[in-house]
């Protein structure tokens, strides 16, 4: 078994050693993807200078519990920080693009959580920006940093399978089932017009793009809430909790989805099923240590350790068959591999500025076609 060690930021064994390189982040926002985000840097030999949190308070209690150096209540505070090579922006949605684009202004390298911006326009101008600054810019779709995530892409990409005809499946939460649950999230002025789609939606489809190669080009959707209200003041909600839509594709699949935020007893199941002329595989994000694959000849499980892995699933193997790798691991990855894009070198199959510009693209489509009742064609957007 292939076992990837990153000994520094800068640094593999596999696929060969890359030129070191410093890795001085600032993280913007303190709840749980500050600290996902605080914790990868490190992982992998970084260094976070400090933390921005929308207040002076949260900024130290963060600072306080992490053993950072440097709070401040005003991110553009560390953004401007010389002491700084990477914005890690973990704020709520509508912050995403004016602190991503001061960043970039200010010659920092960017990883902003997504959705990239609340609106394709404001997404497309943030490719722009990253482009004419040269600078590296990242959006963690990090579900594809699952070891068998990549394996199903490359078992595709060979034609394993054959000829992709149908792909299907969902990503269901419960956090929101309840009208006493409440987020800023449900706020379009905070989170944008979409919530569901857009907070997990994205992710299915970049995991079902990345997977199969392939591209959604049309859409047919339907959206819907559950809870009309939300939280103590039984607050108005106009986003929603519900999407169903079916899709086609540039290389002539169909499929359809299924996203929820209101699903009893689904904690994060983003599942994909990809099928084929030759036989199918199927992933499970709460069940990524296998990869379901079968033929009209047999089924099985392939596993991290199968001696026939593909080298780029091998390489996101951190630990042996038996010690589970999850989402940290996922995140740890990424950020190596935001590293190494810094360094010079090209990884495999890191989420750029571009690919968020995708997720926006799809979103405006989805809601369009759900308010409009009709099926919609789904821009193009130029790979980066």
């Amino acid at each position: 078994m292939s076992v990837r060690k990153v000994t520094s930021l800068g640094e593999a064994d596999d696929p060969g050693p890359l030129a070191p390189t410093t890795y001085r982040a600032a993280v913007i926002g303190t709840g749980f993807m500050g600290r996902v985000h605080t914790h990868a840097v490190r992982a992998n030999g970084g260094r976070v200078v400090g933390v921005a949190g929308s207040s002076q308070d949260k900024a130290e209690r963060f600072r306080t519990v992490h053993g950072l150096d440097r709070a401040v209540g005003h991110a553009l505070d560390l953004v401007h920080d010389p002491d700084v090579d990477v914005v890690h922006v973990c704020t709520p949605n509508h912050l995403h693009a004016p602190l991503s684009l001061a960043a970039l202004a200010a010659g920092k390298h960017v990883v902003c959580e997504k959705p990239l911006a609340t609106d394709a326009a404001t997404a497309r101008g943030l490719v722009t920006a990253a482009e004419e600054a040269e600078r590296v810019a990242v959006v963690p779709f990090v579900y594809r940093f699952h070891p068998m995530a990549r394996e199903a892409r490359a078992r595709v990409a060979a034609g394993a399978i054959g000829r992709v005809g149908l792909a299907h499946g969902g990503y269901l939460q419960d956090w929101l089932l309840s009208p006493e649950d409440d987020n800023w999230r449900v706020d379009p002025e905070l989170g944008g017009p979409t919530r569901a789609f857009g907070d997990i939606g994205s992710h299915w489809c970049d995991m079902l793009e990345f997977v199969t190669g392939d591209r959604i080009t049309s859409v047919s959707a339907q959206t819907s809430r559950v809870n009309d209200t939300r939280g103590a003041a039984s607050r108005p909600v106009t986003t929603e909790d519900l999407v169903t839509f079916q899709f086609s594709t540039r290389g002539g699949a169909i499929g359809s989805a299924v996203i929820s935020q209101v699903s009893a007893g689904r904690k994060n199941q983003l599942f994909l099923e990809v099928a084929g002329s030759e036989g199918s595989l199927v992933f499970d994000q709460e069940r990524p240590e296998t990869l379901w694959s079968g033929s009209r000849g047999r089924t099985a499980l392939i596993s991290r350790d199968d001696p026939a892995l593909s080298a780029d699933a091998a390489r996101l193997v951190t630990v042996p068959v038996g010690h589970p790798q999850g989402y940290q691991d996922c995140f740890n990855a990424l950020v190596a591999d935001t590293a190494a894009a810094i360094a010079g070198h090209a990884p495999e199959g890191l989420p750029r500025f571009t690919d968020g510009l995708r997720a926006a693209v799809l979103a405006e489509a989805v809601l369009e076609s759900a308010r409009e009742r009709r099926w919609v064609d789904v821009p193009e957007v130029e790979e980066g």
